[in-house]
């Protein structure tokens, strides 16, 4: 199922509630956003999936996974939702010297979603262990495959 297909079982599952998920980013936000991340860390640019998730929903939090966005400080206008921020994040992961050599897009109670910038690979990590415990073609297959377990309730 493709990363769209998975983000509209997701949007289905929460209109039954009355809720929706977050609001897209803009062109000029992802921009922006992407500027400060290839300034801070060792990357010529955000992959092309998660470009194009912001563009669908500026990060997801549903049934225990959680996709980070961009962070509030970086937007046009302040908006009365849950972002995790994706810079946030990763600064407060990188305390730890271990796990500087990835960068963080998402995670659940027991696992990380993440690219390792050295090795340049997309992996599902044991939390807190650090063991990999899946690797993924690309960013859209590891998305793809944590968007899934969200969505087995």
């Amino acid at each position: 199922m493709s990363v769209n297909n998975l983000l509209g079982e997701i949007r289905k599952r929460k209109a039954k509630y009355g809720d929706e998920p977050n609001s897209p980013a803009t062109e000029k936000e992802i921009n922006k956003f992407e500027a400060e991340v290839v300034g801070k860390f060792p990357i010529k640019e955000i992959p092309t999936g998660y470009k194009e998730f912001l563009q669908s929903v500026n990060g997801l939090d549903y049934n225990g996974i959680v996709i980070n966005g961009i962070d509030n400080d970086l937007l046009e206008e302040e908006k009365d939702e849950e972002v995790y921020g994706f810079l946030e994040t990763n600064e407060l992961w990188h305390e730890n010297d271990e796990q500087k050599k990835y960068l963080f897009f998402g995670d659940s109670d027991t696992v990380w979603y993440c690219l390792d910038v050295i090795e340049n690979e997309y992996l599902e990590l044991d939390k807190p262990s650090g063991t990999p415990m899946n690797k993924f073609d690309d960013f859209n297959a590891m998305l793809a495959d944590a968007l899934k377990v969200s969505l087995d309730d």
